[in-house]
């Protein structure tokens, strides 16, 4: 069962029901002195702490799509560097390892459905090297290498903590983006797939940290360089958009205003507006203060003038945090950027209303790119 399911969520209700009718009917029968009755309370007490966390824990990564699968949760998924076997570095910095086995509408075939590459990234200017998922439409895998440079690019990130898995899995942007041709909704577009955790388990917010983690500088510069040279892609920043939730719904927005070179279109799903700084994340930026501020979205986009892209964003007007941010992001936004807004009535900070904003923000997306 998946870690996900609802049945396995109900598996380990009944188990905690069960284990604490247990210990109500042999509690009695351990209460006398002697290291075996103390030891058999202890175990009981240990075996209702556990069993009573496991549900509470399933149904919060549920709802946060931390982990898409039991191997995502124990690091031992290994599924993706199997089968098509592993190719040295290029000059271009990626490394395939693999294709993800998967299957939709039936079929795994990749002329039907596309393929997806199982990669590794390596960064020329910030020695970054990051896991990632590239998703192949079936138009491209068809399209000569002239043509491969007319697909638009989406860089797709997950929030923080989570892995990677859970944007194919849970948020299901490859079968959004093939939906979406097959509606015609949306034109065919490559989509990279990775976490913003590229300096685990540091927190990096997208920084370019100060004798740190070059984060910034990865997706700004490296990602793009990477992937276009290894696809045969335009590294035109018009054909480059990125959108993430929460975590990586700031760094998407964050990238296109202060990278426009690299991104001309940025979607964030439940975003925040400016870095946090908690013990997972250690000192970002220094402790220079002018340097926080150019990170502060909302203060950005006051003092800084604005670069010429496309923005969305989506909260809900009950259950968002971050609601009132939003709007204050929305009405701050001037020409010549732009910007967009999907607002639900009722949502949160999870999973269950980012899988309601994922499609039509991805299609949103994917429309805001040209390529040559």
């Amino acid at each position: 069962m998946s870690i996900g399911a609802w049945p396995t969520l109900a598996l380990s209700i009944a188990v905690a029901c069960a284990v604490f009718a247990v210990t109500v009917w042999s509690w009695p029968r351990l209460s006398g002195p002697g290291i075996r009755n103390i030891l058999g309370r202890i175990g009981l007490q240990l075996a209702i702490t556990l069993t009573m966390g496991v549900p509470l824990l399933l149904a919060v990564n549920s709802s946060y799509g931390f982990y898409a699968s039991w191997g995502d949760l124990l690091a031992l998924a290994r599924d993706d560097r199997a089968g098509a076997g592993s190719a040295p570095a290029g000059r271009d910095g990626v490394r395939v390892h693999g294709t993800h086995s998967w299957r939709y509408l039936n079929s795994t075939d990749p002329a039907v459905i596309g393929r997806i590459d199982a990669v590794t990234v390596r960064g020329a200017r910030s020695g970054i090297s990051a896991p990632a998922y590239v998703y192949l439409p079936p138009e491209y895998l068809r399209a000569s290498a002239a043509d491969r440079r007319r697909f638009p690019v989406a860089v797709t990130l997950s929030g923080y903590p989570s892995t990677t898995r859970v944007l194919i899995d849970l948020f299901k942007y490859p079968q959004h983006a093939l939906d979406g041709v097959r509606s015609g909704a949306m034109r065919p577009a490559v989509l990279v797939m990775l976490t913003p955790t590229v300096a685990p388990p540091r927190d990096t917010e997208c920084v370019d940290v100060p004798k740190g983690p070059q984060t910034e500088t990865f997706f700004a510069d490296d990602l793009p360089a990477a992937i276009a040279s290894h696809y045969g892609l335009t590294e035109d920043p018009r054909a480059w958009g990125v959108m993430g939730n929460s975590v990586g719904g700031y760094c998407a927005l964050k990238l296109a205003l202060r990278k426009p070179d690299s991104y001309r279109a940025a979607a964030g799903l439940s975003a925040n507006y400016e870095a946090a700084e908690d013990p997972t994340t250690g000192n970002l930026f220094g402790g220079n203060a002018q340097y926080r501020r150019e990170n502060d979205l909302l203060w950005r986009l006051k003092h800084v003038p604005q670069p010429p892209v496309s923005l969305l964003v989506a909260s809900s007007l009950k259950g968002e945090h971050q609601y009132p941010d939003t709007v204050k992001f929305i009405n701050s936004v001037t020409w010549p950027a732009r910007v967009s807004s999907i607002i639900l009535p009722t949502g949160g900070h999870n999973y269950e209303t980012w899988g309601r904003e994922t499609k039509p923000a991805l299609q949103w997306l994917v429309s805001r790119l040209h390529t040559p």
